[in-house]
């Protein structure tokens, strides 16, 4: 197989960051990239605000400030998804309430969200898990319906594309980018909060610069960290960001060609391409096998995973542990609720194919041959 991990950085990236090191300012309050890049992903997503900062974690993270939980506040997410997504959560004092997902694609089935919302709920945190579109329209009339703010974690979805119109990002109160080194464009690390609330923008400025309130001189006026991106990130994701359309075109292009090619294989239930972003390529074996086919596909020289995930973060071992210090606030007494059909995905049904925008037609030919080898289990 090509590099899985091939990325499309080249001499404009290099003239990007020549480019601010010759201006002497690397610093993002003082120059002009990063504003840029704001303005450019805000007028690509259609929304008033991009705010560009440090990673996308630090972006889910000014999404959980926008969205002003109270101390032992709950945010409900999905168990299948990086610890980024909810390690902002834990940073707001708030607490993570997992729902379950639809077995069909592990992203959050809103019937399990609806049944977890009580009275300290304050927000909901979907993921586009692998870039397939989340089911944001019904969890965008769950939130309205509750009084909750939506939350979009977009960091594997790029230009993805809802079922509705419109793009992955679009529908949520708030919506979070990653440019890490891995993602559909990067800049090494990097990522942009994006609204069209004026007021969630202010407070996600604010705190991704140390609550400074720039245009009152040094004075600080809420609490805030240093979310910064620099110049050189900024510039390098700019130079990225050109090359995104045809980037997200050829991994359609391939993963479509892998789709027909598997039709009709037994025991194996495909993504539904529909707005897809295919940052992975991920399988269904609803009898389960997927680890042991996992290892066949490696052993062909494919790279193949089984779960995404050692386990769903409900069962993740981090709950066990002090959150600050010795202490287990805002967690003590917590024990996050079963999501059966998360678990067994991790375990068994759930089967991912690294994806890129350097794969070729004999790439796919490979990867649907040793597919077409997968007996389902009797």
């Amino acid at each position: 197989m090509a590099e899985a991990a091939g990325r499309t950085l080249g001499d404009e990236e290099v003239a990007a960051a020549e480019r601010v090191i010759r201006s002497g300012m690397l610093n993002s309050v003082w120059g002009t990239e990063a504003r840029a890049l704001e303005r450019e992903i805000a007028e690509r997503y259609g929304v008033r605000h991009a705010v560009a900062c440090s990673s996308g974690t630090a972006a889910l993270h000014l999404a959980v400030v926008a969205a002003a939980p109270d101390p032992g506040d709950e945010i409900i997410t999905t168990p299948i998804t990086d610890f980024g997504t909810v390690a902002p959560i834990l940073a707001q004092n708030a607490v993570p309430v997992f729902a379950d997902v639809d077995p069909s694609d592990g992203n959050l089935d809103p019937d399990a969200v609806a049944k977890l919302i009580g009275p300290r709920t304050r927000a909901i945190m979907a993921v586009h898990l692998f870039g397939a579109p989340a089911r944001v329209a019904e969890l965008r009339a769950l939130a309205d319906r509750h009084g909750l703010a939506l939350i979009e974690d977009c960091a594997q979805a790029w230009l993805a594309e809802l079922p509705e119109g419109g793009l992955a990002g679009t529908v949520g109160d708030v919506a979070c980018l990653s440019l890490q080194q891995w993602k559909h464009i990067t800049c090494g690390d990097g990522g942009l909060a994006l609204t069209d609330d004026d007021e969630r923008a202010r407070r996600m400025r604010l705190f991704s610069d140390k609550g400074w309130d720039r245009a009152a001189g040094r004075s600080y006026v809420a609490f805030g960290l240093n979310y910064r991106m620099t110049e050189l990130q900024a510039a390098v994701a700019r130079a990225q960001l050109a090359k995104l359309p045809g980037v997200l075109a050829a991994r359609r292009r391939t993963a479509l060609r892998l789709l027909q090619a598997l039709e009709g294989l037994p025991g194996v239930r495909l993504p539904r391409p529909q707005g897809h972003a295919w940052w992975l390529f991920p399988l269904v074996l609803p009898g389960g096998g997927a680890p042991e086919l996992a290892g066949r596909l490696r052993e062909a020289g494919i790279p193949a995973r089984a779960g995404y995930l050692e386990q769903p973060l409900n069962r993740a071992p981090v709950w066990d542990a002090p959150v600050y210090g010795t202490s287990h606030y805002p967690l003590e007494g917590y024990t996050p609720h079963s999501c059966p059909e998360a678990e067994r995905m991790v375990a068994e049904t759930l089967l991912i194919i690294d994806w890129n925008e350097n794969y070729t037609p004999e790439h796919v030919e490979l990867v649907a041959r040793e597919l077409a080898k997968f007996r389902p289990r009797p």
